[in-house]
Formats: structure tokens, sequence, C-alpha cells
């Protein structure tokens, strides 16, 4: 039976009309699968250039665009410690055509304008990375210990540097503030990559930093990497002592990547994206990239990136329950 404009009009024939369409949809979805995407698709990365969620925007989007046959642009969309961006991805249209990089800890603060769990599908996990201490060179504490001595010795003038909350850095710089009793101040950077700029040029004392934007320099002797907030050592840097190795044990602060799409995406193209992404994560192409940044390649169904968004956003809020925070 066909639905007609004349069929429509009366209030009975509405409702006809409004079932026959969902019907006409769910119908069709596969046919939107086997088309998606026709045209190029955003990639929002919510922190500016150059820090660790653009390195993994980046590598996503590079693959994905020979994955998909269409160009995956990367769109920096920056503020309010990755608000802004998250905003508009939660506000965008579910049909694949908008995707978000995503980090532990971006449901944390109050007043977000968005709900992590309401408002998002999960696609896939892509990799984790630790946060991880360092300094530059010229700094005399060269081990958490010695960190802590001179924190203690000149209370509040040690600096931590860090992105600012809704960040699992800044989060791990209270955590590590509790946990050893020091008094030092916090300041807060618009993302790593200025956070590492201000560390190699000594302007802050201690950076709770991630590996993608600092692994060069590490390399290059700009910066020391000091200890790794993880149960193991990064596999890209192998000499440094864990948090636990260092005398911090229970100081665990590991940041989890995945790319997530507006809720409401169809199935289907939940099912396409989560396919390329696992083979791009699983590729040894991929693993290489990830890797050569300090991550560590994971790979997931959504259903798993769902239950670590809700055991690792559970934690990190009990954290700031434990410490009294208001993230705003």
């Amino acid at each position: 039976m066909g639905c007609s404009h004349q069929e429509a009009q009366s209030p009975g024939r509405l409702i006809a009309a409004a079932f026959c369409a969902a019907a006409l949809l769910v119908v069709a979805a596969p046919a939107w699968a086997e088309d998606y995407p026709n045209r190029p698709v955003t990639l929002i990365v919510p922190y500016p250039p150059g820090g660790g969620v653009d390195a993994i925007g980046r590598i996503v989007a590079a693959k994905l665009t020979t994955a998909l046959g269409q160009q995956v642009v990367v769109e920096n969309r920056p503020g309010a410690g990755s608000v802004i961006g998250m905003r508009a991805a939660a506000r965008s249209a579910p049909d694949g055509y908008t995707l978000v990089v995503t980090t532990t800890g971006m449901s944390l603060p109050s007043n977000l304008g968005y709900d992590l769990i309401k408002d998002f599908t999960p696609l896939c996990l892509i990799s984790s990375t630790p946060i991880v201490l360092m300094s530059n060179p010229a700094f005399p504490a060269k081990s958490i210990a010695e960190i802590v001595a001179l924190a203690k010795q000149e209370p509040g003038k040690v600096t931590f540097g860090t992105p600012p909350a809704p960040t699992l850095n800044y989060f791990a710089v209270e955590q590590f503030k509790l946990m050893t009793g020091i008094s030092a101040t916090i300041v807060t950077f618009r993302g790593t990559g200025p956070l590492t700029n201000d560390l190699i040029g000594g302007h802050v004392a201690v950076g709770f930093n991630t590996i993608a934007p600092s692994i060069g320099n590490i390399q290059a002797g700009k910066l020391r990497a000091i200890a790794v907030a993880a149960q193991r050592r990064a596999s890209v840097l192998p000499d440094v002592p864990t948090a636990a190795e260092s005398g911090l044990p229970g100081f665990d602060a590991v940041i989890y990547y995945g790319i997530m799409a507006p809720a409401g995406l169809p199935r289907p193209i939940v099912e396409k994206l989560n396919t390329a992404l696992r083979q791009i994560v699983a590729s040894d192409e991929g693993k290489q990239r990830i890797a050569a940044d300090g991550g560590e390649p994971i790979g997931s169904t959504p259903e798993e990136f769902a239950a670590n968004i809700a055991r690792e956003e559970g934690k990190w809020a009990a954290v700031i329950k434990k410490l009294n925070l208001k993230v705003e």
C-alpha cells in the first residue's frame, strides 16, 4: 500500500503515514550503510593541534580515509578543556559524517551541555597512553621522591603543568598532591602541545604530560621523563620507571582514546565504522604509528568501549568526590 500526500492530510492518515515512513527507514538502513560515505567525513579533535589527542586523530583520519574511500578531515575545536568540541559533536546529525576523538574524563565536569552516555554512540577504542611526569633536564629533581622532597621543602613553589579539567592530566595532578601530601602550584595550559613547549623552555617545573607531543624531545634530551603513571612501563619509554617502582604505588592514570559519533547513528553505519577502525588498529602500520606516538593499540567492539567508559569515568568520578574537587 502506498503513502500518498492526500492520504496523509487527516490525523488518522498522518499516523499511518508516520508508521509507513518508519518502516521505509528500517528497510533503507542497510542501503545507507552501503552508500556511506559518499562525501567527506569530519573528525573533530576537541583539543589544539600538536597534542596527544590530535596525534591519535590524525593517525585515524589518514587511515580511515583509505578504508572508507572518502576524505576524513581533522577539525580542531579546542576550548574549555574539550567541552567546545564535544558540544559541537553532540549537536551534529547522527549520519556518520561527524565523528569525534574522545578521551577518559570527558564526563566529569558539571554544566557540560552534553551527556557522554546519552548523546554519543561509542564506535571503537583506539589506544591507551599513561600520564608521564616529566621536566626540563635542568630541573634539580630527577625522581618522584626528589620532587616530593623539594615540594615539601618549599611549599607551593614547585609548579605542576597540565591541561585543564576535565583532562585526566589535571585529575592526576590533584591525586598526586593528595597521595604525597605536598603543596604545589597548578599551572594549566590549553593542551599538551603548549605544555610541552613551556617544559622545554623551563617555564614550568614538572609536566603531567602525555607521550605523543613530548617523545621526540625526550629522545633528543630536551625533556626528562621521570615516571610513568601506569602499572607497566611504556613500550616507547622502557627505561622510565612506573610510579610504583618509584615509590608511589597506586598512582595510576591511563588515558583511553576512542572514536565516537552523535547518538542515534544507524547500527549498519556503526558496524561499518567499527570494522574499519578495528582493522586500522590491528594493522602493522596502525600499530607502529600508535606506538611511535607512545600509545598502546587496543581496538574494541562498541559495547566494550561503552563498558570502558562506564568503568573509567566512574573511577575518576570517585577520585573527584574523594578530593572534594569542584570541576566546572
